[in-house]
């Protein structure tokens, strides 16, 4: 729902803060990927990564040689690290691949086994449709909470940050608890629809105006 010409203008509000911006790209591509870092993004979380050769190539568009592929024109990321940027870039930038359809999860250890993958990121809801069941995040049904532990493990054995999305604080925390390094909690428009109900919930609950006592 944002594009690159969005995506700029909240980098540029993030490097007021200490926050790391992390962006969630919209395809395994690789134009998209090193515009995105070049516009200062520090990880990109990287949809539809399926097979081994698909991690290789997130690892490949994502650094600099000898380690990669990425071209250079860092107009932006040179103001977040500097003239050096070139230099220390393929020790920052983290790659996130994402888990979340079953040709992935059947090819999850040769995707693990990718040198440079930093870390994989599951999507509960694609994953729930992929293996035939509802889609959500936190209350997943039991074939998908199997998948999860299973993915939670892999990562384990093959030192790799595990990520996962939740829909609640509740559901973040408690997968923090089992093992999950990064969590990301709701969305932009779901906390803004959540906040925008509370309103509604607390106005409709207010006292009729015949039994107002004044200020």
């Amino acid at each position: 729902m944002v594009d690159y010409q969005a995506m700029v203008p909240m980098l540029q509000a993030l490097s007021t803060t200490a926050t790391v911006p992390v962006v969630r790209v919209p395809w395994l591509e690789p134009g998209i990927l090193m515009k995105t870092l070049d516009a200062g993004a520090y990880g990109v979380i990287c949809p539809m990564v399926n097979t081994r050769e698909d991690a290789q190539k997130l690892v490949a568009w994502t650094h600099y040689a000898p380690r990669g592929t990425r071209s250079f024109g860092p107009v932006r990321a040179l103001l977040y690290g500097g003239a050096d940027y070139a230099q220390h870039a393929n020790d920052t930038i983290v790659t996130f691949a994402m888990i979340e359809t079953a040709q992935a999860l059947d090819n999850l250890d040769d995707i693990l086994s990718v040198e440079g993958l930093d870390a994989i990121y599951i999507g509960p809801s694609d994953l729930s449709l992929a293996l035939g069941c509802t889609p959500t995040f936190d209350d997943v049904d039991p074939p998908v909470a199997q998948a999860i532990d299973h993915i939670l493990a892999r990562a384990k054995a093959h030192g790799v940050v595990a990520a996962i999305h939740n829909g609640s604080p509740e559901a973040a925390l408690a997968r923090i608890a089992k093992g999950f390094q990064f969590v990301t909690v709701s969305s932009d428009a779901r906390l803004m629809a959540a906040g925008a109900q509370q309103v509604v919930a607390k106005m409709r609950d207010r006292p009729t105006p015949g039994s107002a006592q004044g200020y």
